[in-house]
């Protein structure tokens, strides 16, 4: 009965992604920024948060400065995380690479 009941309301609950923005900053060069993006299946909020807390407390992430990572849900951002001077960045001036 439970596993009817689960398929019967999966389909109403809300996506999640995690969204890593990687900003590369060269000197005489404009800034430009890549998108990561990894989606869950809906309503799969505990895998979604657990990857989001391994991003977040990874070293590799906070080598890679300037970073944010993002949790979203049905594109509401949830939490929000960042790692280097990501204030000081001009936003309208970043270019996004394929």
């Amino acid at each position: 009965m439970k596993r009817l009941l689960k398929k019967a309301i999966t389909p109403f609950l809300p996506s999640y992604q995690v969204v890593c923005t990687t900003y590369q900053i060269i000197p005489g060069l404009p800034i430009t920024k890549k998108l990561s993006t990894h989606s869950f299946e809906k309503g799969a909020a505990k895998e979604a948060k657990e990857f989001y807390g391994k991003v977040i407390s990874s070293d590799i992430t906070k080598k890679l400065a300037p970073v944010e990572v993002q949790l979203r849900v049905a594109g509401i951002t949830l939490k929000k995380a960042h790692f280097g001077p990501i204030e000081n960045l001009d936003k309208s001036k970043i270019q996004t690479v394929g």
